[in-house]
């Protein structure tokens, strides 16, 4: 079969043939359709992350496709996969076949295009428990959210107005104010995220970007608010005066979803029907399997929209 190999950090993933994976307990094979590529894949490719597979490894922690083996799941089942140990402790979702741990497959509705069943768990199920898990939003709350065109950003729009939030999208251009949905109320960054940000306060910010938004923002919180941590495309660093920030109260909320896994499991089917009947939108990008490294490419350049997702067949 082909695989997607990576045979030391950074290097550029090359295409290779494998032997097909072989069933066993407590396993399933599915044949590939869609694998994402995403953040967490090219923090695990850059040597950042906290394990790696041995080298060389086939990345991706996130795909969709159909069971063609396994003891617990009916052959010929459409199964989206992720996690588990997938892309992170041992090969993950860039070839042909796929061999899983029976616990990382969900069951995936026909009506979900292949795409989007490989997209969606890490956006959706981010945005879903940052906003209810973490956060515990209430409807009329005011809702600041960060990096509002991104995949996670996106949804937690979507969701937080679907919840009977006021929500304020952030975005980092004045043309992507159009992909907004019409019920927010959209600021546009522009060279500086505190002027930007200066006539807003929130109740709750959700922040998907780090950095120098990260700081703007947090300060447009208001006393006893919450803001829950997402990301960090934007940088890794947070510097806080502390006296400021003590005097008002605000709770720093970080969102580890290795850790609320189960939570993400738990909100997968309604998350999916949503996504079915176009309740939720999430944009994705195809490339071929061979174009991995291009995908790699993408997914960092900023104002980026949507996930990447390698198809078997482009």
């Amino acid at each position: 079969m082909k695989a997607m190999r990576v045979a030391a950090f950074g290097a550029p993933p090359l295409p290779a043939q494998l032997a097909e994976p072989q069933l066993r307990a407590g396993r399933t094979i599915v044949r590939m359709e869609a694998a994402t590529v995403g953040h967490i894949d090219r923090t695990v490719w850059g040597g950042k992350f906290l394990r790696h597979p041995p080298f060389p490894y086939t990345p991706g922690v996130e795909a969709a496709g159909v069971v063609v083996a396994s003891t617990r799941h009916a052959v010929g089942q459409r199964v989206w996969l992720r996690g588990c140990g997938l892309g992170t402790l041992f090969d993950g979702t860039w070839c042909e076949l796929i061999d899983a741990p029976d616990e990382a497959l969900g069951l995936l509705p026909e009506a979900v295009p292949s795409t989007l069943g490989s997209a969606f768990f890490s956006p959706c199920t981010s945005a879903w428990v940052a906003l209810h898990d973490i956060a515990r939003m209430r409807a009329g709350e005011r809702v600041l959210v960060t990096g509002a065109t991104g995949a996670v950003g996106s949804l937690a729009v979507q969701l937080a107005l679907d919840g009977g939030a006021h929500v304020i999208a952030v975005v980092g251009q004045a043309a992507q104010a159009a992909a907004m949905p019409p019920a927010a109320q959209v600021l546009v960054l522009g060279d500086d995220p505190s002027e930007a940000l200066a006539s807003v306060s929130a109740d709750l910010l959700v922040d998907t970007v780090g950095g120098p938004v990260l700081a703007a923002a947090l300060a447009r919180v208001e006393p006893g608010g919450r803001a829950v941590l997402v990301g960090y495309t934007a940088g890794n660093g947070l510097a806080l005066d502390l006296a400021h920030f003590l005097q008002r109260d605000v709770a720093l909320l970080p969102l580890n979803m290795f850790r609320r896994d189960a939570a993400g499991r738990a909100a997968a089917p309604e998350l999916l029907a949503r996504l079915a009947d176009g309740r939720l939108r999430l944009d994705v990008q195809p490339f071929a399997l061979e174009d991995a490294a291009a995908a790699l490419d993408w997914i960092a350049q900023r104002g980026h929209r949507g996930r990447a997702v390698l198809v078997a067949r482009p």
